[in-house]
């Protein structure tokens, strides 16, 4: 079974982390093993460091476990076979940006799905910021505006019948 590492920015938010779950159970039924960044880290960690009277004490300690989230979300990134990114907002989230790059540049396979109506690209030409957009389309995805086409592309590319598309 194929992996995919889920990028999001939906787990900043208690509004947001109900539709973490539906995508997370739209990818499993797609047939992927899910890694969700969100799902790795213990928030306790930061809230206990932010707890950390002396501020150089409660810095470094926050840059620690900062390291330490991130170097996990690499490797897990490295062993995934696809990303899935969320593209909501006004513009794509900067850790999901980040690691959309990361994963072009490991030759992974990244799909973007955008359900957020508001114009969000760099010009009338683009879905989302042109770098973005880029790296989706050039690792072989694509991005996708609703869930029943991301599903559909999911469900095919795990049974290695992709279809390109520049979006759905």
């Amino acid at each position: 079974m194929m992996k995919t590492y889920l990028a999001s920015p939906l787990g900043f938010s208690q509004s947001t982390r109900y539709f973490m779950t539906v995508l997370e159970s739209l990818l499993a039924d797609s047939g992927y093993i899910v890694v969700n960044p969100w799902r790795l880290s213990d928030p306790r960690e930061f809230q206990a460091a932010a707890g950390i009277e002396d501020e150089e004490l409660r810095r470094q300690a926050l840059h620690g476990i900062n390291m330490k989230v991130a170097g996990g979300n690499e490797r897990v990134i490295r062993e995934c076979d696809i990303v899935v990114a969320v593209l909501d907002g006004p513009d794509v989230d900067s850790g999901t940006a980040s690691e959309i790059g990361f994963a072009f540049a490991l030759g992974k396979r990244i799909y973007g799905y955008r359900g957020d109506f508001r114009r969000s690209g760099d010009n009338e030409g683009c879905i989302v910021n042109l770098q973005v957009e880029y790296w989706i389309e050039k690792s072989g995805g694509c991005i996708t505006t609703n869930l029943d086409a991301l599903r559909e592309l999911l469900t095919g590319a795990s049974r290695g019948n992709e279809r390109e598309h520049r979006a759905l």
